[in-house]
């Protein structure tokens, strides 16, 4: 069981040989990018990491992790699991010529061509995993409670913000001569289009005051399918029962993780000095190396220590590297020569060295230094 998920990394300058304008998951659209792909074992362990050119779409690289799989790695009987919009055609096509199965998700626009077409139904979104047959692959069917009420809170959020929003326009309009009703209009039926609540949120202007209006049918009929997703395998039956495919699949949120120290937590892939591709894709298994480094740090704190879960006093990753950040080595003067000396660690530092069996070197070691 591998997992395979893409990121991308925002770049600050214009000369990098990988930097291309594509799909911003940084929510930086102005910026050029690169996309990583990972690579991991079912816990997440890295295995490989890819850099492409920042216009990469998400399909494109499944084709070469097959290969990584098969070539650099010997594995010749694998699930590959890829979140939803990932494993498409090609990557489909290609796993199967590989002889590989696949775990995915279908994608919204996907699973309401479903429900039309009455190869769905609305009624089969449960709590529970439902399972049918669909054609040459199997579809797992669930709606989560906990992502519908996220859902519902969202909406509520944006309709609220909506309602402040034309308050402070209405009340500009009021107050300013120069305002214009026509502006305020289009900009606000632009913040509605963003935020995709066009569907059920009209606004409008009615005697210079600007008025939203809220189609509950329209909503009704736009949310169905909130907390519902719709899983694709081609997996045995046999070999892969309902809930564990579903489990399998709520795994790549490991992959996430992996990401998330990659980029913004403990390690920072950003910013990237350097320009020649080879570099970058160096510059990107260095980071993937470094999160290796993270994980055995992680899982030799969470032994001795616990997890912040069960004790709020536990030892983060976070915590030890700042704390042990203040063991510097210094050096004295002393009439002409340089005296090093490492301080001694406290309790609490000595017990994290302990526990991610790192001893401090020797006086003979930082003699030679």
């Amino acid at each position: 069981m591998v997992l395979y998920d893409v990121t991308a990394s925002y770049l600050e300058g214009a000369q990098n040989a990988l930097a291309a304008f594509g799909y911003s998951r940084d929510k930086k659209p102005g910026k050029a990018q690169v996309v990583i792909g990972l690579l991991t074992t079912a816990e997440g362990e890295p295995l490989a990491v890819h850099v492409y050119e920042g216009n990469t779409s998400d399909p494109v690289p499944v084709p070469e992790q097959v290969r990584t799989l098969r070539s650099r790695f010997g594995i010749t009987e694998v699930v590959f699991v890829g979140d939803r919009g990932m494993v498409k055609a090609k990557g489909k096509g290609a796993l199967t010529t590989a002889g590989f199965r696949y775990i995915t998700a279908l994608t919204t626009p996907q699973v309401r061509r479903l429900l039309q077409t009455q190869g769905l139904r609305t009624e089969w979104f449960t709590a529970q995993v439902y399972e049918g047959p669909h054609g040459a692959v199997r579809l797992s069917l669930r709606r989560s409670e906990a992502l519908r009420q996220q859902a519902a809170r969202r909406r509520a959020d944006k309709w609220a913000k909506l309602q402040r929003l034309i308050t402070t326009r209405n009340a500009f309009g009021q107050t300013s001569k120069r305002a214009k009703p026509e502006t305020g209009l289009r900009t606000l039926q632009g913040w509605v289009k963003r935020h995709k609540i066009e569907a059920f949120v009209q606004v409008s202007l009615h005697e210079g005051c600007l008025r939203a209006t809220l189609d509950t049918a329209a909503q009704a009929e736009a949310t169905v399918l909130d907390g519902c997703y719709v899983l694709e395998t081609d997996i045995p039956q046999t070999a892969l029962d309902a809930q564990t495919v579903h489990d399998r699949y709520r795994d790549l949120h490991t992959v996430e993780q992996d990401f998330r120290t990659m980029q913004t937590g403990l390690l920072e892939i950003r910013p990237i000095f350097v320009r020649k591709a080879p570099r970058t894709r160096a510059h990107g298994l260095v980071t993937m190396l470094a999160v290796k480094v993270v994980r055995e740090m992680r899982r030799a704190l969470v032994a001795a220590f616990g997890t912040t879960e069960d004790d709020k006093m536990a030892v983060t990753v976070e915590d030890a590297l700042l704390a042990l950040a203040r063991l510097c080595l210094l050096t004295y003067h002393i009439q002409g020569t340089a005296v090093t000396r490492l301080p001694a660690p406290d309790a609490h530092q000595k017990a994290m060295l302990d526990a991610l069996g790192t001893p401090l070197p020797h006086a003979r070691s930082l003699h030679n230094m």
